[in-house]
């Protein structure tokens, strides 16, 4: 039984499938899809880089902070908390470690809903009187089966996330082939801010959280076989690998000819800019949007529990919440988050 025990504990995660794995594709997320046409439409090509490069320039200098920390300590259980909590005192990282728990099992359910509102809007005649209770039953599925997936197995639900990073890399192919095969025009670079009358600042709020999902990987910090490595290695490429990428949308939608601005600033149009975009437009596009959603929901109930076990192992809340299971997994931690 001991045998059992201690090879389910000593399985580790290397630098590609537990930290850049999950960090890129909560980075290249829901917002990627939703907003992106909204702000090329809005502000244009110009002033689209350089949000994007902003966004990302913030994100790099705070995965350069969370390296150097990585790199001086030997990081345990915790991910975010832990580093803070060995830097300045437990105090501050409990101050600190407790909301950054609530928020990571609160975004489960966010997630889990906004997954199961977009599987239902292609179905609108559920939309009746039992359209509400259709949601809340699926969105109560998708949080027990990812709780029970992460629960069983951390390797389980990162293996999972390949193919969903094949399906989103297939989704931004198919937008790159459906612009250049349609009619291209010289760039728009030219600011309208026709359905964002609040001006520069407020389109920057509203893309800036489709850059902050790179601290995903961190947060499995204990699974890995050489933190001081791979956190260091896999946040950086993922801000890195993403900001790349944000950059070739923008110009992509800046040029193509099957849209035009009024159509792109919509703010209703959604997912909808890419499906009438790529080729296959909603084989690919939809499905892609699912598991962008589903990846990052299954990054939140990884993250939280293991927040909440290093918490419990330093006194901060109780000690049953460290116990592990015969694979490795916070289980009571686990699921006690699913049911929040």
């Amino acid at each position: 039984m001991k045998k059992v025990r201690s090879s389910g504990r000593s399985h580790k995660f290397g630098t590609f499938l537990g930290v850049y794995t999950p960090s890129i594709l909560t980075i290249l997320g829901l917002v990627m899809y939703l907003r992106f046409g909204w702000v090329v439409g809005n502000v244009g090509l110009i002033k689209t880089i350089f949000i994007v490069l902003m966004a990302s320039s913030i994100t790099f200098i705070t995965g350069l902070s969370a390296s150097a920390i990585a790199t001086n300590i030997k990081v345990g259980v915790g991910g975010e908390y832990y580093m803070i909590s060995r830097s300045l005192g437990l105090e501050p990282g409990g101050a600190i470690g407790i909301p950054l728990y609530l928020c990571r099992t609160l975004s489960v359910t966010f997630y889990c809903y906004g997954l199961s509102e977009a599987i239902l809007a292609l179905w609108p005649e559920s939309q009746s009187v039992l359209g509400s209770f259709e949601l809340q039953g699926l969105t109560i599925l998708f949080i027990v089966l990812v709780t029970a997936l992460s629960g069983k197995s951390a390797k389980l639900v990162l293996r999972s996330q390949i193919p969903i990073m094949i399906i989103v890399a297939a989704s931004i192919v198919a937008l790159i082939i459906g612009v250049l095969s349609q009619d291209v025009h010289a760039p728009i670079v030219e600011a309208t801010y026709s359905t964002a009358p609040e001006g520069f600042w407020y389109v920057f709020a509203v893309f800036f959280p489709a850059v902050t999902g790179f601290t995903a990987g961190i947060g499995l910090s204990g699974d890995l076989k050489d933190p001081q490595k791979s956190i260091p290695k896999g946040t950086l490429g993922a801000v890195v690998s993403g900001a790349a990428i944000y950059l070739i949308i923008p110009l992509l939608l800046a040029i193509t000819g099957a849209l035009t601005l009024e159509q792109m600033a919509d703010p209703d149009a959604g997912v909808t800019i890419w499906t009438r975009i790529a080729v296959f437009g909603p084989w690919i596009v939809y499905p892609a949007v699912w598991g962008a959603v589903l990846s990052s929901a299954f990054g939140s109930i990884l993250g939280g529990p293991r927040i909440l076990q290093a918490l419990s192992m330093d006194g901060l809340a109780p000690k049953f919440l460290s116990k592990l299971s015969r694979s490795g997994q916070p289980t009571i931690a686990t699921w006690i988050s699913g049911i929040i």
